[in-house]
């Protein structure tokens, strides 16, 4: 038996922060939107719970999540996942754009057809809640409203496609780095959450550019000169918007056509970045 699953990834439209919960997690407020560049996420029966991935740079052993989503859908179903799970990557690794938590979420769905569970969507988010705050929105991705530590989800109507230019620097980024440099900032400017889920609500994709807002993009593009440099050449070169995503590094680029977007990757092509031209996509159905 093989199941196949796809593990899109996402970008951050807005990310507020509001402060410190009593349980030390942030409060946050963010704008999230998935993207067609996926992982597949492919589970095949074999005699005991075995994770690979096609890449030499990412473990799939007991602290990759997919492993750990894995073993958490084991001991809600009393079940012993006996699967081969194979990874194969499409979205860069630390880089912003939930490629760990998106391959968690794959296994939850995977595993939930693999053993007939008939678990419902929503279930499956409580679920991933406990693996990170990402996982809930990547279980039926499409465009929320994310609040809590993340795990709170509003979805929204799905957007116009987008198309999207992708463009990650070879730098490293810790999320928990991030949020503890921005504890540190004073001055911030907070981007209008509201504002951009009622532009989302409209369809008024046309207030999207100006609505953009991302807390964690000063403290990282102060670490990394590279980000505001990709930022720079994507609005000079036809983006309607650029900006990071999540804690970084990757900054994303809205560009008018699909076109618009593949000029904007040639002309960053010369730099040494990964690289990806993308579009939108709605909320899974299943």
């Amino acid at each position: 038996m093989k199941i196949v699953e796809k593990g899109q990834a996402k970008i951050n439209l807005g990310l507020d922060i509001l402060g410190m919960r009593p349980d030390r997690y942030h409060e946050v407020a963010m704008l999230m939107q998935s993207l067609a560049l996926a992982d597949t996420v492919a589970l095949t029966d074999a005699p005991e719970l075995v994770v690979t991935t096609d890449r030499d740079d990412l473990e799939g052993g007991p602290s990759n999540l997919a492993y750990q989503a894995a073993e958490l859908m084991g001991r809600f179903a009393r079940r012993t996942p006996r699967v081969h799970i194979h990874i194969e990557k499409k979205i860069f690794l630390a880089a912003g754009l939930a490629g760990g938590s998106t391959d968690a979420a794959a296994v939850l769905r995977g595993l939930n057809r693999y053993w007939e569970l008939d678990l419902p969507a929503d279930r499956l988010e409580r679920l991933g809640a406990q693996l990170g705050s990402d996982v809930p929105f990547c279980v039926r991705g499409g465009t929320s409203l994310a609040t809590g530590r993340g795990e709170i989800l509003t979805p929204l109507p799905d957007l116009p496609v987008q198309y999207i230019v992708l463009a990650k620097p070879r730098v490293a980024v810790s999320t928990p780095w991030a949020y503890r440099e921005y504890d540190k900032q004073k001055n911030v400017v907070h981007p209008d959450i509201a504002a951009l889920a009622d532009a989302v609500r409209q369809g008024r994709v046309d207030k999207l550019p100006r609505l953009l807002g991302n807390v964690l993009e000063p403290v990282t593009a102060a670490a990394h000169a590279e980000i505001g440099e990709i930022k720079q050449v994507m609005r000079g070169h036809g983006a309607l918007a650029a900006m990071m995503s999540g804690s970084g590094p990757t900054v994303f680029g809205i560009a008018p056509t699909r076109e618009a977007a593949a000029a904007i990757a040639d002309r960053l092509a010369a730099q040494d970045l990964e690289i990806a031209v993308t579009e939108t996509t709605g909320r899974m159905k299943r």
